[in-house]
């Protein structure tokens, strides 16, 4: 499989519905929605009145990214926005397992992201509640980083405990993905890899989103 969730971190604000309009003509499959509240990260991003404005415009997969506190107490408004899927942060939610089958109770995909520093074993009791994994190859709260290439290993391990739990947890990536290291992610094992800065900076968009895919 091999999935590409665009960014909108990344797009044009003051031209989002245009951003929008070329995701919808491009072969990207999913909307990546990075939610941020000055807390769980240093910056701040946008919440529910983008996020349902997007839901109407297009039919591809939101997948909305909470990197904020106590992502539990807003699961209902994420769900009611369009969210597809709903991933959490190992380190701001302590009852993980509660919070998985909450999310997955409202009709949404499950997803807990792990920072860089955060080890494997954080989740290796939830991977069987997990749709999907996402590890962060750089810290979040801002676009436009390099990918920390440790987490090349990190991936192989990831996919190797997801086999030997008999589990269909997707692999995502998120953060300094580009068209030059995006066959290697797929190749260790990755599903889904998001892409903000290198699809939004480009010259060709749309092309850039068909190179990391190809």
């Amino acid at each position: 499989m091999k999935i590409i969730s665009p960014s909108l971190l990344s797009a044009d604000f003051l031209n989002l519905q245009r951003d929008i309009d070329m995701l919808n003509k491009s072969e990207a499959q999913w909307f990546h929605l990075d939610i941020m509240d000055g807390v769980f990260v240093p910056n701040i991003s946008y919440g529910f009145p983008i996020i349902a404005p997007i839901r109407k415009s297009t039919t591809k997969v939101l997948d909305v990214h909470l990197m904020i506190t106590q992502p539990e107490r807003y699961i209902d408004d994420f769900a009611k926005a369009g969210a597809d899927y709903l991933t959490v942060h190992s380190e701001a939610s302590p009852h993980l397992h509660r919070t998985l089958q909450y999310i997955r109770s409202k009709g949404m995909k499950a997803g807990v992201a792990l920072n860089p520093h955060t080890p494997l074993s954080a989740i290796e009791e939830v991977i069987d509640m997990a749709d999907m994994i996402l590890l962060m190859s750089v810290n979040p709260g801002f676009g436009g980083q390099s990918f920390i290439d440790s987490t090349m290993d990190k991936i192989v391990r990831l996919k190797a405990m997801i086999t030997a739990k008999g589990a269909s947890t997707l692999i995502q990536v998120d953060g300094g993905v580009t068209p030059l290291n995006a066959k290697a992610l797929f190749d260790a094992g990755v599903d889904v890899v998001v892409a903000g800065s290198a699809v939004f900076n480009s010259k060709d968009p749309m092309q850039t989103i068909k190179d990391i895919i190809k």
